[in-house]
């Protein structure tokens, strides 16, 4: 395998990092729910489904019409309640569907039908990877992580359950084991998945270049295929809009909506830049259309966050309404929402009295760079800067370059009375990214004068 496409290839610029104790979107990881990991079909004669439907479904892309697919598949079931692998197919369908309407109840009807299917067979591997991409999408990491050493078990040279091993790692802050998880992966199987991955990790260590570099790899590995090549594009993107460079990031999104008309994430992240541009109204236009395709919360929120800047305040707060609706629906069908409803109300000054407890809780569950950075925020926020101080040195342990997370060090500093030591963190998020946030850029130029 190409030495650029692993983790470890970090080595000869700095060590591996013991760490004692990060999602797409936030995600997220920055992966897909549930991940991308290509799945080997075990049963090619079934000529009713369309070719590779398994392989596109596993790898969180969607394999043709999904929803006549999951018609297709309940009405074979309906002939052979048996089947295990249309019970596989169709519980890998139904999170697609997740995926591409944002209605957290495919997930329930994921989960069942893929506990009916290990029920039959027990030893399936592709029932057990699949409940555990559902764990990952549901932000259950212990479980995902107990489902992927299962299926890993069951199938030693089988890459993907590395990558969902090594997804779930990530978020319990085990980051050492996560990143050997990652390798494996990618000695095993070098893909798409696997680059992605190792692209995440060196992102994490600062190593950006190099993350950039096994991106570009990924994107190498998804030609031919419209849906892959556009969720590469944006992840690219994201890498450059990282660093404030718009007009690397706007061409990545741009192209990933050539490689796939109306693609909802190259829409989200087209808003951003530009929003960053100063054009309020192209945004706001951009982010309308992804909430209005996919009413996901990070969408929702930065369609309010764009109302809230543009003066437009009503607006804002019917969007920051709806966020509520969503998370209660996430919450009734399974997903863990602690560290992304914290952010949300810690950003938003909602509910101050409980945000700390909520946020204490989420880390208690996600103790990664993510969970840490949130605790942090939560306790600056709420006055506990001695206790937030801490936390955001953990945050930023394994060199992570982040422009919100070294905002919030420095606002933590500032709330400490170190004053020129706040200044210091607030430029290095600037220098970094000059449009990190919607909200806190603004306040960040203020306070570093």
């Amino acid at each position: 395998m190409r030495a650029e496409g692993s983790v470890k290839s970090l080595k000869s610029r700095r060590p591996r990092l013991v760490v004692g104790v990060l999602a797409v979107t936030c995600t997220a990881a920055a992966l897909l729910l549930g991940g991308v990991a290509r799945f080997g079909s075990s049963d090619s004669s079934r000529a009713a489904v369309p070719a590779g439907a398994q392989s596109q479904l596993g790898a969180g892309f969607a394999a043709g019409n999904t929803g006549a697919l999951v018609k297709q598949l309940q009405q074979e079931l309906r002939a052979v309640p048996k089947d295990v692998h249309s019970l596989d197919l169709l519980g890998l369908a139904y999170q697609q569907r997740a995926r591409e309407t944002g209605d957290p109840a495919y997930y329930t009807k994921s989960e069942g039908v893929l506990r009916r299917a290990l029920e039959l067979a027990p030893r399936d591997l592709l029932a057990t990877t699949g409940l555990g991409t559902l764990g990952l999408s549901r932000h259950r990491f212990h479980r995902a992580l107990a489902l992927g050493r299962r299926a890993s078990a069951l199938s030693r040279s089988t890459a993907r359950t590395y990558g969902l091993v090594g997804d779930a790692l990530v978020e319990l802050g085990r980051y050492r084991e996560a990143f050997d998880a990652f390798d494996t992966m990618a000695r095993l199987r070098p893909s798409l998945a696997a680059y992605a991955r190792v692209s995440y990790a060196r992102e994490l260590l600062g190593n950006w270049r190099g993350a950039v570099s096994a991106m570009r790899l990924a994107l190498d590995a998804a030609v031919d295929q419209p849906e892959a090549t556009a969720w590469t594009r944006v992840q690219l993107g994201k890498l450059y809009w990282s660093r404030g460079r718009l007009s690397a990031a706007e061409r990545e999104d741009r192209a990933a909506l050539l490689a796939y008309p109306g693609y909802v994430y190259a829409l989200d992240a087209l808003a951003q830049v530009e929003a960053a541009r100063g054009r309020w109204a192209r945004a706001i236009a951009l982010e309308r259309q992804a909430v209005a395709t996919i009413p996901l919360p990070q969408f929702v929120t930065t369609l309010g966050d764009l109302e809230r800047v543009t003066g437009h305040e009503r607006l804002a707060r019917r969007q920051y309404a709806l966020i509520g609706v969503i998370q209660r629906l996430f919450v009734a069908n399974g997903v863990k929402t602690d560290l992304e409803t914290a952010l949300f109300d810690v950003d938003h000054g909602v509910g101050r009295s409980r945000v700390l407890a909520l946020a204490r809780l989420a880390h208690r569950e996600r103790p990664s760079i993510d969970g840490d950075d949130v605790l942090a925020w939560a306790l600056a926020r709420t006055g506990h800067c001695g206790e937030a101080l801490r936390f955001s040195k953990r945050a930023l342990r394994l060199g992570t370059r982040d422009a919100l997370k070294e905002f919030h060090r420095g606002m933590i500093e500032r709330c400490l009375g170190h004053h020129a030591q706040g200044r210091l963190w607030l430029r290095r998020a600037l220098d970094l990214n000059p449009h990190f946030s919607l909200l806190w850029a603004p306040v960040a130029r203020r306070y570093a004068a």
